[in-house]
């Protein structure tokens, strides 16, 4: 049985990016083409150079997929391998430094040579746009976005640059047999296997409009106009999805009046009545209808703190089931075109990257990819399901 050659040399589609001499290079390639093999050699080039590389995936978990073969290859040259750093340091100076962006204001700071930007279309824009492009500026360094399409998102919008022969900027589209080490039969094997529009983003590296996600035509859906104060008349539903560390706690009030998302507040890491704090804010602002919170863990004390100030809250008890028809509902506006949201990127990302999943049982299971956060998704959906309540209770 024919086996994928690891240790193969470049194939010729590694070989064209890496000789091209564009400064910004978009590869958007099916999986197993060798995106990773690709960048890994990318920056050890630069480090051997006695440059300053970084790899950066969309969070900690996931950047193990470039620091595994780049602390292999480093042990092997004689490399200081720094685990804790998640760093190669050459003798020459030159260095490959592992990092997430999970937190984007993280990677402020270094002056780079270059970076490569793993799975790009499931990483936060403000990544590259607030941190790592200005990093790059003192050194005239340079970028490689790689990744697999997850729809029309940023990661195409830099793709497009390459194809619209912008200055510096180069982009290709590599399917996975272009991989002369992928056997034909396993690709024809995902093609029977696979629904049509996962193979065509997957396996032929298409980009295809809010393809394979839950949500459709949030683009379309993304003109909504932000309010500072309640508009007289209007009213307003308020969706609580609360967190502290790793998750965020996201507060979203919808118009009731014209199924807008007019306000959208986003933090962590912070004392929980500070958290009360900014929903009281937000509520004297919009005085809502109706709040709908999640009552898991932590949400249960808070919602009870709620009632006893006389918020107008109502508790929802996230199950499976109750999920499942939850994002079903919101899925079902984006699809009528019923709804109307912010054009923030954080919003607009985890809408983009949301998935449905199979479990064994036959259930579906709605969630962020690994690694990824869905938030501001189910905020926005709890607001969605107290505005359907809403009208419901008027009919």
């Amino acid at each position: 049985m024919p086996t994928v050659q690891i240790n193969a040399l470049p194939h010729v589609g590694q070989k064209a990016v890496h000789r091209d001499g564009s400064r910004f290079k978009v590869v958007d390639a099916g999986r197993r083409w060798g995106k990773t093999r690709l960048g890994v050699n990318e920056c050890l080039d630069v480090a051997a150079n006695g440059g300053r590389a970084w790899w950066v995936s969309p969070s900690y978990k996931t950047s193990e997929v470039g620091w595994r073969p780049l602390r292999r290859i480093g042990h092997k040259i004689g490399a200081e391998v720094r685990k804790v750093d998640r760093q190669i340091n050459l003798a020459n100076g030159g260095s490959v430094t592992v990092r997430s962006a999970d937190n984007p204001e993280s990677l402020v700071g270094e002056g780079l040579d270059f970076v490569v930007m793993d799975e790009c279309s499931l990483t936060k824009e403000q990544a590259w746009f607030e941190s790592l492009r200005p990093a790059l500026s003192d050194r005239q360094g340079r970028a490689l976005f790689i990744g697999t399409p997850k729809g029309r998102n940023w990661f195409w919008r830099l793709w497009q640059r390459g194809q619209q022969g912008e200055e510096g900027w180069a982009s290709w589209q590599f399917p996975t047999a272009s991989n002369p080490y992928i056997p034909a039969k396993e690709i024809a094997a995902a093609k029977r296997d696979l629904p049509e529009r996962l193979f065509l983003q997957e396996y032929m590296a298409e980009f295809l409009e809010d393809a394979g996600t839950v949500f459709r035509r949030v683009m379309a859906a993304a003109t909504a106009t932000e309010q500072h104060n309640a508009v007289e008349g209007h009213e307003y539903v308020m969706g609580v999805d609360w967190g502290k560390l790793a998750d965020f706690t996201v507060l979203v009030v919808l118009d009731a009046t014209t199924n807008e998302v007019v306000y959208m507040d986003r933090f962590n890491q912070i004392d929980y009545q500070v958290q009360l704090g900014r929903l009281e804010t937000a509520f004297i602002k919009f005085e809502p209808v109706q709040i709908i919170a999640e009552s898991n863990a932590m949400g249960e004390p808070l919602i009870e703190q709620l009632w006893y100030q006389g918020y107008p809250v109502q508790a929802f008890q996230t199950t499976n089931a109750s999920k499942a028809d939850m994002v079903n509902a919101l899925s079902l506006a984006f699809e009528k075109g019923e709804i109307q949201i912010p054009n923030d990127p954080v919003l607009i990302g985890e809408l983009q990257a949301f998935e449905a999943n199979r479990l064994p049982s036959g259930m579906i299971r709605y969630a962020a990819p690994e690694g990824m956060h869905d938030d501001t998704v189910m905020a926005l959906g709890l607001a969605w399901h107290g505005v359907a309540h809403q009208v419901r209770a008027f009919l």
